[in-house]
């Protein structure tokens, strides 16, 4: 996508120097773009860790990139040892996600083949660079199968703006390129359609004001920042055609879990009729769960983050600032379950399914 009219992904290797890995520094966003150089696993594993690099897909790819780097840091006396502790490591940084372990896994297979450690190394880039370009080609054949909904709403109200809920942020930062929940937006936009997306500010990190409107503004589309509560309102009075979300984990009988909040959506969206999708790669999915309630790890993160928020101030500068009494205790869970109940359908790089175990196996019957 575009930043400032320069076309990037959100990782890539260095040009000229093909072994340190380049990200977008997220925590950075929207008031600084920055490019970090990751130089090792440990780097990797930090910048996943302290959302550096953050989103569904991303963390994939970024782990995939993370085992190519320990890779070159194990020596070849110990490297099957290297690599092994390097995948743990990775697999640790954040738990809810599967595309993270999905990814590791796929190397680990990869790197199985055999041959010599320096053979490995070259297979271990080719394999990463291949996770990175088939993220970015699930997520434009989302951005199609996605489009066809919108188009079906725009049909249906003639000459008038198609409105979008979205929560936290599932666009091209959250992925290599294009997203997952943004991807039908920005091919309808693409194909001139009038859309307008309502950005949930997503607390505690606010994902959606520093990413998500960040990134729609780059990319030219129509937008409003809204408070996290606002969303049942807007519904209520019509304002709302459909939400599309992303997802972290997605069982195989539809269950998704995503940024804590976006149940509720659900919930306001079922009470009022409004369509209601989730938007998401085929790595997302686990289908060795079927009940995402009770067997997807939430992730509680630092109660800090809910205690403080950061912004910029008049004169430029970024300060963080405490917004509660100094000892008042607070927890920080991450993640919540939507229930495929309430899931109008799951829109993957397959095709769109509604959400449930016949759905998903209709699309994946290899899985099933």
């Amino acid at each position: 996508m575009q930043v400032d009219g320069q076309p990037y992904r959100t990782v890539w290797l260095k040009p000229g120097n093909e072994q340190v890995v380049q990200v977008i520094n997220q925590i950075k966003l929207p008031h600084a773009f920055e490019i970090e150089d990751l130089h090792g696993v440990d780097d990797m594993c930090h910048a996943i860790k302290t959302m550096v690099v953050r989103g569904a897909g991303l963390i994939g790819a970024c782990a995939a990139y993370g085992m190519y780097l320990a890779a070159l840091e194990a020596h070849d006396a110990n490297f099957e040892a290297f690599m092994q502790q390097s995948a743990e490591a990775l697999k640790a940084t954040r738990p809810t996600a599967s595309n993270l372990a999905w990814a590791v896994d796929r190397m680990q297979r990869a790197l199985a083949q055999g041959g010599t450690p320096e053979q490995r190394r070259r297979a271990a880039k080719a394999a990463a660079a291949a996770i990175a370009d088939e993220d970015v080609d699930h997520c434009r054949r989302i951005g199609a199968h996605g489009l066809a909904l919108i188009q079906s709403i725009a049909q249906r109200k003639p000459g008038q703006v198609v409105n979008i809920l979205t929560h936290c942020n599932a666009g091209w930062l959250a992925f290599v390129d294009i997203g997952s929940a943004t991807a039908p937006i920005y091919a309808a936009h693409d194909a001139g359609i009038a859309v307008h997306v309502w950005v949930d500010e997503t607390r505690p990190r606010n994902q959606g004001a520093n990413l998500t409107a960040w990134e729609l503004g780059q990319q030219g589309v129509p937008h409003t920042l809204i408070a996290d509560n606002v969303g049942g309102h807007l519904m209520q009075h019509g304002l709302v055609d459909m939400v599309i979300t992303g997802a972290d984990r997605v069982t195989r009988n539809g269950d998704a879990a995503n940024k804590i909040g976006t149940y509720l959506k659900a919930l306001a969206a079922h009470d009022n009729g409004v369509p209601m999708y989730v938007a998401l790669p085929s790595s997302t999915f686990d289908f060795t769960l079927d009940d995402g309630v009770a067997q997807i790890p939430i992730e509680e993160r630092d109660a800090t983050e809910v205690r403080y928020v950061s912004g910029q101030t008049g004169d430029g500068a970024v300060e963080t600032v405490r917004i509660c009494p100094p000892n008042t205790p607070a927890r920080n869970w991450g993640f919540d379950v939507t229930p495929a109940r309430l899931i109008t359908g799951l829109i993957c790089e397959r095709g769109v399914c509604p959400a449930s175990t016949a759905g998903i196996g209709a699309l994946f019957p290899d899985q099933a």
